[in-house]
């Protein structure tokens, strides 16, 4: 299903060809090429998935979005100005101030506490891997040099191309890449001394597996990292939050109205389910409660709900962060999100979070009031 047999790839250049630590990075890196052309992708340990008719059609329409997709997480310049003024100085609290650097942080802190430079770690659903590149290069720039980074994906188009920007980027050494549907992702006992999932997990059908099996993958003490969506299935409002989307919604003018991504005039912001056709959002909802279920938080920043129709590529665009009254709308949108998540009124749709196993019995650092419990939205809510 995934692709005819594939042979192992060992990315570890340095391991396969002892010479190359003598050699300067350029010609590492046309010794890399050379062999690249003939190596082909590592079949990552996989179950068969479940594979009825109707996770077909989605598998392939989920190939189909992405396959051609170079700038995955490109955003509107007005997500970047709100971003800025109100995410960073919060994540800054914690000690970082992008998701990159968050990763960074928790990985470099794993090498340390393992005290061992080669661990292994592992990311799932990595795409074109640019995350993980970065990442890679923030931990070499900090001294760490022999850890092994495995990017595990379904789409083998994705995984090529983010092959190529290793190599570019000098961290191919660092970087392994394996093509797997990680709903059916089988990975050793006690592999990776962390597991990240970069904008990942809202993709997943099998969330109670994966969990299970990431629990089982890491080493004692071991972290999961993600940054995810964790509102409504298919990334729609919940009723309390949908009417507060329309309360602003009535103040923009018809030409603000116009979705770019689905090239259709919206009247009244529509509720659309995008978790349809492929994976997008496909159990959003879930991803929180059944984290809580299996691993202890140690960091849990929580965030955003009704700012995100304005900020993101639907409707996005009409915004210009250069305009003192968009940004004043923007404004006025982020700190009604901010007055209602902290009454409890309507919950967040994203977080940043450091979870470790059950033996964790650590504080979780979250802002004030702020927990996992507080922001998991009640089911019986309807």
């Amino acid at each position: 299903m995934i692709r005819e047999q594939l042979t192992t790839l060992a990315t570890d250049w340095v391991t396969r060809f002892p010479f190359l630590r003598l050699c300067p990075e350029l010609l590492k890196r046309i010794f890399r090429r050379h062999v690249f052309k003939t190596d082909t992708l590592e079949l990552a340990k996989a179950d068969p998935a479940p594979l009825d008719g109707e996770y077909e059609v989605r598998l392939a329409k989920e190939r189909e979005i992405f396959s051609d997709q170079v700038n995955v997480h490109d955003l509107p310049e007005i997500f970047h100005y709100w971003s800025n003024k109100y995410l960073r100085p919060t994540f800054e609290q914690f000690g970082f101030s992008n998701p990159d650097e968050f990763f960074a942080k928790y990985l470099r802190l794993a090498l340390i506490e393992h005290d061992a430079d080669r661990a292994c770690f592992a990311s799932i659903g990595s795409g074109n891997c640019d995350t993980e590149i970065r990442v890679a290069r923030l931990l070499r720039d900090s001294g760490h040099e022999q850890f092994s980074l495995e990017c595990i994906d379904i789409n083998s188009a994705m995984l090529e191309r983010g092959r190529e920007s290793a190599l570019e980027a000098g961290v191919s050494e660092n970087l392994r890449f394996s093509l797997a549907d990680f709903n059916a992702w089988q990975p050793n006992p006690g592999s990776y001394a962390a597991i990240m999932a970069n904008q990942s997990l809202h993709h997943v059908v099998e969330l109670e597996q994966l969990f299970g099996n990431i629990e089982t993958a890491l080493t004692p003490g071991g972290r999961f990292l993600t940054s995810d969506m964790i509102g409504r299935n298919g990334h729609m409002r919940w009723p309390e939050a949908l009417e507060i989307v329309h309360e602003f919604w009535r103040e923009l003018p018809e030409s603000r109205r116009w979705n770019f991504q689905l090239q259709r005039l919206e009247e009244l912001h529509e509720n659309w389910d995008c978790s349809k056709e492929g994976f997008e959002g496909i159990r959003s909802q879930d991803i929180l409660p059944l984290l809580r279920e299996r691993f202890a938080f140690e960091l849990f920043l929580p965030y955003g709900n009704v700012i995100d129709p304005f900020v993101d590529r639907g409707f996005g665009g009409h915004f210009d962060p250069d305009d003192a009254a968009d940004r004043n709308f923007i404004d006025r949108i982020h700190l009604r999100d901010e007055c209602e998540i902290r009454a409890g009124t309507i919950t967040p749709t994203h977080m940043i979070a450091t979870m470790r196993k059950r033996a964790y019995t650590g504080a979780c650092a979250n802002p004030e009031g702020l927990t996992p419990s507080f922001c998991a939205r009640d089911p019986q809510r309807g």
